[in-house]
């Protein structure tokens, strides 16, 4: 791969800073973090944000200094376009600007494609799995109402967190940047978020501004982060909403007006959800993933069941809905408010029960030696060996592993290998169009079954 440096405004030989320099190159494979590989003539790796596979581009870099094993750059300048290279819809994309968005260039099925590229990726080079081996076909499936004509972008983020800048214009952060670039319109926003008015309000003293929307409810919600010594202002937003706001002493969230919560609806069923508690974002999310889970499991009546990292008790509720009265569910969640959301949410079960702490630690606790059916949706830093270890001898049946980050996913599966288990099927979904994100679904099961 040929490079040739175009021009240089590096840092003194002092620092060695290559940010400003330029190089033209042709650009490789997509990675995992919303960018591509291409190399200088010096074989530096460089990241190369806002390109394609196999285009040629100028490429500035970002960060990244003389001898570091890898540099960031953008696209500034497409030489020889991708067939897949689109206009951004968003004229807040591009080099210097919103970070929130890694694919706007690329046209909606590219995204996923690209997305594909990378599960399979990481799935072979931190498992050792090929998509057949892992039960996948290599697709990723956008969600229900994200095919849309060329130019429309899927209007899923049902949360936004605006930051403030110093004249008090709500706006989104730059790519790794606590710079803000002021927006009057988010392309992703949902429309329950967008009608709120946030980016058309001054909103000084504000640190940030989060803004919610429920799914299945017209619960609207903001949580405020008054800059050190600031007051609240008077929210009037062009719709009904609750407020709440962000304590300086000691982060906590606490209300100011309304309802403490919001109320979001998946499998059929209604969940409340605290200020600053976890909910899939994309508005189809939540049901496509219960939806696949169950599917993958095909719970039984009486199972004994464990949801790890339960939050408010989608899959356990889920679960107990399909176990019947001689079944039991065991959910543990580390966050406090989430647990009393998730017991309020499953207090209709009998047979739930909801504990709080870290799985590693309140697992062990238990005493429990044995289950029918494991669901984990763990943090985007993953389970880890030790609990992935205490999770294989368990002996479940089945296991269902919920993953938005691919890497951590493929890692847990090869330690999940070494426990005896293999992958049955993995699918992976499009849930958060324009970004570089992705969710898989993998059901594993014990490898002397069929193996």
């Amino acid at each position: 791969m040929q490079a040739e440096p175009k021009k240089s405004q590096a840092g003194t030989a002092q620092t060695a800073s290559l940010v400003g320099q330029e190089y033209e190159v042709e650009v490789g494979p997509v990675a995992h973090g919303g960018h591509c590989i291409a190399r200088t003539d010096e074989g530096q790796v460089l990241f190369v944000r806002h390109a394609l596979p196999d285009e040629r581009v100028v490429a500035r870099v970002t960060e990244g200094e003389e001898g570091a094993r890898f540099l960031r750059a953008d696209a500034v300048e497409i030489l020889t376009p991708s067939k897949d290279r689109v206009e951004a819809p968003c004229p807040y994309a591009g080099p210097g600007r919103c970070g929130g968005c890694d694919w706007q260039h690329a046209k909606p099925g590219a995204q996923r494609r690209l997305k594909g590229e990378v599960v399979a990726e990481q799935l072979r080079r931190l498992a050792g799995l090929t998509p057949e081996e892992a039960g996948w076909d290599g697709t990723v499936m956008p969600a229900e109402g994200d095919k849309l004509p060329a130019g429309q972008v899927p209007q899923w983020r049902t949360r936004v967190q605006y930051a403030v800048d110093a004249d008090g214009n709500a706006g989104l952060r730059r790519h790794r940047s606590h710079e803000v670039e002021p927006v009057e319109h988010c392309m992703i926003a949902a429309p329950g978020v967008s009608e709120l008015g946030v980016e058309d309000r001054d909103w000084s003293g504000m640190a940030s501004v989060e803004a919610i929307s429920a799914t299945g409810s017209q619960d609207r919600m903001v949580i405020l982060e008054p800059r050190p010594g600031a007051r609240l202002p008077l929210v009037e937003l062009d719709r009904p909403v609750s407020v709440m706001r962000v304590e300086e002493h000691d982060g906590g969230i606490h209300r100011v007006h309304g309802r403490a919560f919001v109320r979001e609806r998946a499998d059929g069923r209604t969940y409340r959800v605290g200020s600053g508690g976890f909910w899939q974002v994309h508005p189809q999310a939540a049901d496509t993933l219960v939806k696949a889970v169950m599917q993958g499991l095909l719970p039984r009546k009486g199972d004994m069941a464990l949801d790890l990292y339960c939050g408010v008790g989608l899959f356990a509720g889920a679960l107990a809905d399909r176990i019947g009265d001689q079944g039991a569910v065991l959910g543990i969640e580390s966050g406090k408010r989430a647990v009393e959301d998730a017991r309020h949410n499953l207090s209709g079960f009998d047979r739930v029960r909801i504990e709080q702490g870290k799985v590693e630690t309140v697992l062990p606790r238990t005493g429990i030696s044995e289950v029918d059916l494991i669901v984990l949706d763990p943090p985007r830093a993953g389970a880890g060996k030790r609990t992935v270890e205490h999770l294989a001898s368990l002996r479940a049946r089945k296991i269902a592993y919920v993953a938005c980050d691919p890497a951590a996913l493929a890692r847990d599966l090869g330690y999940f290998r070494d426990g005896g288990y293999r992958v049955r099927t993995l699918r992976a979904f499009d849930l958060f169009p324009m970004t570089h994100h992705v969710e898989c679904v993998a059901i594993l099961e014990p490898a002397a079954k069929g193996s």
